[in-house]
């Protein structure tokens, strides 16, 4: 019998098609935001969980999952939603999606730095509530991207790939990383988080959340930043202290963020919603059609290698 997946959120239909084809499946018809409880109800009778970053599965859930839950696939590159202790202690093999979403999530960030430089939050605003007046020599100046220092926290996959980007735009790359990449050409090296703010004229956070990145950017990092430097995520939201980035927004010390990811999203911050230099977007990294589907493939792609007895391509656990 082929063995019986639930998956907790509506995917994209060529997904859950392809899905059909392999398994026996249990969807969410309605993307109704499944809870934990409801989540562990769902998973009786079946041997998988195509999982997606909306899914809270902590130590306690894990720990009630039922015997039959071989592995959790998740329809992330990020696993930070799931206590991967707990999964090992039970035995149940977790999987991501590496590579699929770089250039999606890249490309935001790009847009999110010209979205900040440029005001185009107020832009927008200005011709939504009809307050654009003129044209003004002086009026909604912005900042260029060309010969400023671009610093990246976090040079992985996407992190490269926004280098690439902001070269274009002829930005000089800065970077801190674990270790110094190879084969990165006209980047320069920071051994510390401290040295790269200091050169920060734009900071773009690409790093995955983990015990050492949770809030590592707080009132003294943004401190250290330029006068007048932009902060953008696409990373994780819980990186950034919320009331260190807003304070320094309000004060003028930043320039302006460009915001994608969130603490407790969809529940933000409210205050975030009435700075006028703060360009937002919900959570859209990933989001192309494209992209989605690749994600859904590469996760049944893992499942596909697990129950046929062959170790999954992108086992974090």
């Amino acid at each position: 019998m082929a063995p019986k997946l639930l998956i907790t959120r509506k995917l994209p239909p060529d997904v859950e098609a392809r899905a059909a084809k392999s398994f026996h499946i249990q969807t969410n018809r309605n993307d109704a935001l499944p809870d934990q409880a409801s989540t562990i109800t769902s998973a009786v009778g079946h041997d998988a969980i195509l999982a997606t970053v909306t899914d809270r599965l902590d130590a306690t859930t894990i720990a009630q999952l039922p015997d039959s839950i071989k592995i959790i696939a998740s329809f992330s590159v990020g696993t930070d939603h799931i206590d991967l202790a707990a999964a090992k202690a039970r035995g149940i093999v977790v999987t991501n999606t590496p590579d699929v979403l770089t250039d999606a999530t890249a490309d935001i960030a790009l847009l999110l730095l010209l979205g900040a430089a440029r005001g185009a939050a107020s832009g927008m605003s200005a011709i939504r509530d009809n307050t654009w007046a003129n044209w003004a020599p002086t009026g909604m100046l912005g900042i260029s991207l060309t010969g400023k220092r671009l610093g990246i926290l976090g040079m992985g996959r996407i992190g490269q790939a926004v280098a690439k980007r902001a070269r274009a735009f002829g930005m000089h790359i800065h970077y801190h990383n674990h270790r110094a990449v190879n084969g990165i050409d006209n980047a320069t090296f920071h051994p510390t988080l401290e040295s790269l703010l200091d050169v920060s004229d734009f900071f773009s956070i690409n790093c995955a959340s983990t015990s050492e990145t949770r809030g590592i950017i707080n009132a003294a990092a943004l401190a250290q930043l330029p006068r007048g430097a932009i902060v953008i995520n696409t990373a994780r939201g819980d990186i950034i202290n919320d009331d260190a980035l807003i304070a320094a927004l309000q004060s003028g010390h930043l320039a302006a963020i460009g915001l994608d990811v969130f603490n407790n999203e969809p529940r933000i911050d409210p205050r975030y919603r009435t700075l006028p230099n703060a360009f937002l977007l919900p959570h859209l990294g990933s989001a192309t059609l494209e992209t989605r589907n690749a994600m859904g493939f590469r996760a049944l792609d893992n499942l596909d290698d697990f129950f046929a007895g062959r170790p999954p391509r992108d086992r974090v656990v």
